[in-house]
């Protein structure tokens, strides 16, 4: 065999080696995908007419914001009968000058009763309209405290009437408009975008070398390409045989929201045995 050959020969080997070898966890560089951290269907708790939406696509919200409300005309108006009944004041008042005058009514007719000038029917009949005075007092105090708790009820079934934002994010998209009636149907869709998710599937190889809390370098495509340092928060436990990799899941602060979701990424794992990588330095807005 010639030198040639054996060079050719050699080199082919060292090609089959390298390609038999499995990767390491060192500088290993990964395919990805950035996705938000959460995307959320918001629908109104109750069936009714949209009366309006307050937000559109591609604006920012905040968890609570009022997003949307529906048609609530009767509950505004029980809303405010219920209220008007927490007010009423009359029966506790009338309750207390009957009991003022009971008093001073027994406190009389004790003397007189002593004196002998009244029957002691007619003593129990002051006494006990004193003591009715005081149930009526009770029984009013009773009735506010069940008109407060209809009020309570009044203002929670006007509240679900309002669809508020359960995170903070964006809006991505209106999936109805004022004047259509909703069932159980989502009138907006959110996106948290911060943190975002960095979706890796890594091939089996590394399985056992990356861990849950391991920081690694993310590189956007596209015009994003400065590194960002994401925190691993998954690895599957189950890997997927027909493809030979394994799901890793990272979690990347983003509060500015200056990363787009939705974007192919790369990752860099760090090196073996260290568990983390220097952040990168700080980019210009």
């Amino acid at each position: 065999m010639t030198v040639l050959c054996r060079l050719f020969v050699a080199v082919l080997g060292g090609l089959a080696v390298a390609a038999a070898s499995p990767p390491s966890a060192r500088g290993a560089e990964l395919d990805c995908v950035i996705e938000p951290k959460m995307v959320v269907g918001v629908g109104a708790a109750v069936e009714g007419l949209l009366e309006k939406i307050l937000v559109d696509r591609g604006d920012l919200v905040r968890e609570g914001q009022e997003l949307a409300a529906l048609e609530a005309s009767v509950e505004r108006a029980t809303v405010a009968l219920a209220r008007a009944r927490t007010e009423i004041q009359a029966p506790t008042k009338a309750g207390q000058v009957r009991v003022e005058f009971g008093g001073r009514r027994l406190a009389r007719e004790e003397q007189v009763f002593r004196e002998g000038g009244i029957s002691e029917k007619e003593m129990d009949e002051t006494a006990t309209a004193k003591a009715l005075a005081e149930v009526s007092i009770q029984e009013a105090g009773e009735n506010l405290r069940l008109a407060r708790f209809e009020l309570e009820r009044a203002e929670a079934a006007l509240e679900v009437r309002t669809v508020r934002s359960p995170v903070t994010g964006v809006v991505m998209e209106r999936l109805l408009s004022p004047g259509e009636y909703v069932k159980q149907a989502p009138i907006l869709k959110l996106a948290q975008l911060d943190p975002l998710r960095v979706e890796v599937f890594a091939p089996l190889a590394l399985m056992g070398k990356v861990a849950v809390g391991m920081t690694a370098q993310v590189l956007p495509e596209g015009p994003v390409r400065a590194p960002y340092i994401a925190r691993v928060t998954v690895v599957d436990r189950v890997a997927d045989a027909a493809s030979g990799t394994f799901g890793v899941r990272l979690e990347l602060p983003n509060p500015d929201y200056r990363l787009p979701a939705g974007l192919k990424c790369k990752v860099r794992l760090p090196e073996q045995g260290t568990g983390a990588l220097e952040p990168p330095r700080p980019q210009g807005r």
